[in-house]
């Protein structure tokens, strides 16, 4: 997983659609911290997990991990 380019298009989409950490964490029932996290690039989420952030956002797993730039 290219760990800068996840985090980068988490951010951005979270911040797109105007979702502060706290309510985006409470939303995918994790910890505002491991949030952060993912958006700075120190960890990595568990495939449970970004299967619920491509659902969320209705954006492919590949669109996330940088695979392709289509949505």
């Amino acid at each position: 997983m290219d760990d800068l380019m996840f985090s980068k298009r988490l951010k951005a989409l979270r911040t797109e659609k105007g979702y502060s950490q706290e309510q985006m964490s409470a939303l995918l029932n994790i910890s505002r911290s491991r949030l952060s996290m993912y958006e700075q690039g120190k960890r990595e989420p568990c495939f449970s997990i970004l299967i619920d952030i491509a659902d969320f956002f209705n954006v492919s797993i590949d669109y996330l991990l940088g695979r392709t730039n289509t949505k």
